[in-house]
């Protein structure tokens, strides 16, 4: 492995800025392209679980993502439309501990975590070839640029995941997808709990951020690209949602309509693989995922991390392109599985079928639901 090797990273978001972060702390020459033309403030909130945040450690940014969030004293509960709870894991110490963050705030910390001019934006790949010799990545500008290898950290629509994996495709999930932003907290305040509440006419997430705002999301069945859904606004929601338990209302009705955002939910139809050549993929281009688990940025932040102990582990790239790929294929693949069945599970819409899933969920013993989280979060970063 040389030690002028050049990774150019392709897309700019958690994913692709992670790497980076890790790539340049081994030593690693990085330049990351990101379409959008300028740094981004808009999105929702992102939820941090304890993979993530064990990752994120590894490259010293945890302290400050804890100052910068909110985490929930009382830890994560399920509940039906009424609020009565049907599953509850409380936070107990960092086991279980996960961080709210606005996404904005997330990405103004990773990108103030790389040196200026690491990242172009307005650079929208359109192709890229490569060879023997190394990488070439073609931009809606027309520029080329050069470069050893390429991290494609393009999302869900990759290109280069287009280009290199064909017969990869999107799969739509049967479910739409608005979130938003609020400008308050849900009346219990800071001692809030995060919670997903579970009804016949869908999902209604509340999760507390800092700053004495609030994330939610809401999530319907619906046919792909319904027109209906597209002109979905507050009242809409309202009208949907407004009945199930407080503060879910008065949660919808603090938010403006310009911090909503909607999309149709897809993940991909299978994980893998994950290198071609001088290419890897990671994040959403490599493993979108429903986010039934809140695990989709989890798992781009774990990527960048594991590709950057691949790295100082072996003694070529193509090795360390290969460890990664069988860590990371596996892992996803059981991450995917497991949020595409939690996603059926939520979305029942039989009263008769909810009240049993509901029975079922009060009666599941503890122990049982901590090692399926055990599954998702006990995940060691320190070890070779």
């Amino acid at each position: 492995m040389t030690g002028h090797d050049t990774f150019l990273i392709v897309g700019g978001g958690i994913g692709g800025l992670t790497a980076a972060i890790a790539l340049r702390q081994i030593g690693k020459e990085v330049r990351v392209f990101e379409r959008y033309p300028t740094v981004r403030p808009a999105g929702a909130g992102i939820m941090l679980a304890p993979n993530a945040l064990r990752a994120l450690e590894t490259l010293g940014l945890t302290k400050l993502i804890r100052e910068q969030g909110f985490s929930s004293p009382g830890g994560m509960a399920i509940l039906d439309e009424k609020g009565a709870v049907l599953s509850a894991m409380p936070a107990g110490g960092d086991v279980y501990a996960t961080v709210a963050i606005h996404r904005a705030e997330l990405y103004r910390i990773l990108l103030h975590s790389l040196p200026p001019g690491t990242v172009s934006f307005g650079k929208a790949c359109l192709d890229m070839r490569q060879d023997d010799r190394g990488v070439t990545v073609r931009f809606s500008d027309n520029e080329e640029v050069h470069g050893s290898y390429v991290l494609a950290a393009d999302g869900l629509h990759s290109v280069i995941r287009g280009k290199l994996f064909p017969s990869v495709r999107l799969r739509y999930a049967g479910y739409t997808c608005w979130r938003g932003v609020a400008d308050c907290w849900p009346g219990t305040g800071s001692d809030s709990l995060f919670t997903e509440s579970w009804g016949p006419l869908g999902r209604f997430g509340v999760i507390p951020l800092a700053h004495e705002q609030t994330y939610w999301f809401a999530v319907k069945n619906a046919a792909p690209h319904d027109q209906r859904y597209l002109a979905y606004g507050i009242p809409e929601l309202l009208d949907t949602f407004g009945g199930y338990h407080a503060p879910v209302a008065s949660i919808l009705s603090a938010t403006s309509p310009s911090q909503m955002i909607h999309n149709d939910i897809f993940d991909l139809d299978r994980i893998g693989p994950f290198v071609s050549g001088r290419t890897l993929l990671l994040g959403d281009a490599a493993h979108a995922l429903t986010p039934n688990l809140g695990q989709g940025a989890c798992q781009a932040i774990e990527d960048a991390v594991e590709l950057g102990r691949c790295l100082t582990r072996h003694t070529s790239v193509p090795d360390a392109f290969r460890a990664y790929e069988t860590a990371r294929v596996a892992r996803n693949s059981l991450v995917s599985r497991l949020s595409w069945t939690v996603g059926k599970l939520a979305q029942l819409e039989s009263p008769l079928l909810c009240r049993l899933r509901n029975s079922a969920m009060k009666l599941t013993p503890p122990f049982l639901q901590r090692r399926q989280l055990n599954t998702l979060y006990d995940v060691d970063f320190t070890n070779d």
